[in-house]
């Protein structure tokens, strides 16, 4: 049987392998090791404005999924907000990923958000972020040092896609200082033990799912399985 293509939205940054010292295209291993672990072909997607929205249709009809990945925060301006200090923005993601998750909802594609890709998600159905959680918390938990990941408890709702994926709470792996605010037209079913939104979902489309934290770095598969399964 041919394995089911699932994009994964990719960044562009400075990289150095070898001799070399350049901007490269490049997603962490982990998002790939998790699609192919789910039976599924990874692709990976360069930041790209696609040209509208008629681009960004046809990437779409070749792909039977698509994961939004982790990364820099969203434009601000975006969700209607001036920019915090700390908020660190990559506009070309924000533009291709955007177009590329309309065509993914106007097809029906399953779609699984990450961290930055949750937020995406969120905004994309009209929702707003907190732009920096120490101002709300008062810590840094969600992100206690830089590469360093914070770990604790979630609780997901009864009856939720997330609930059918991870049970009725886990410990999980954080690292973000932005999150959801307000989710715009998707349901919330995730929370954190401090009551930070940790998961979102459209219960009216076959598979939309956004995660706050990292399971791919945890080697939790089973977020990546239930998207496939849903293809």
């Amino acid at each position: 049987m041919t394995r089911p293509l699932v994009g994964i939205t990719a960044y562009a940054e400075p990289a150095r392998w070898g001799v070399w010292d350049t901007r490269a295209v490049l997603v962490p291993e982990a998002y790939v090791r998790m699609v192919r672990a789910a039976g599924a072909r990874p692709v990976v997607l360069p930041p790209d404005d696609l040209g509208g929205g008629a681009d960004a249709a046809a990437l779409v009809r070749r792909l039977d999924g698509l994961v939004l990945a982790g990364g820099a925060d969203i434009e601000p301006a975006r969700y209607g907000a001036v920019a915090h200090p700390t908020t660190r923005t990559r506009p070309d993601r924000d533009a291709g990923e955007l177009a590329v998750l309309a065509a993914a909802l106007d097809a029906d594609r399953p779609v699984l958000g990450v961290c930055r890709g949750m937020e995406l998600l969120a905004v994309a159905y009209g929702g707003t972020l907190t732009q920096h959680l120490p101002d709300l918390l008062g810590s840094e938990r969600h992100q206690p040092a830089p590469g360093v990941y914070g770990a604790h408890p979630a609780t997901f709702a009864p009856g939720s896609r997330a609930a059918a994926v991870f049970g009725p709470a886990a410990e999980i792996n954080s690292y973000h200082h932005q999150a959801v605010d307000k989710p715009g037209t998707l349901t919330v079913t995730g929370w954190a033990d401090d009551e930070v939104i940790e998961a979102v979902e459209d219960p009216d489309r076959r598979f939309v799912l956004g995660v706050q934290w990292h399971p791919e770095e945890a080697g939790d598969v089973r977020p990546f399985a239930a998207l496939v399964a849903a293809m």
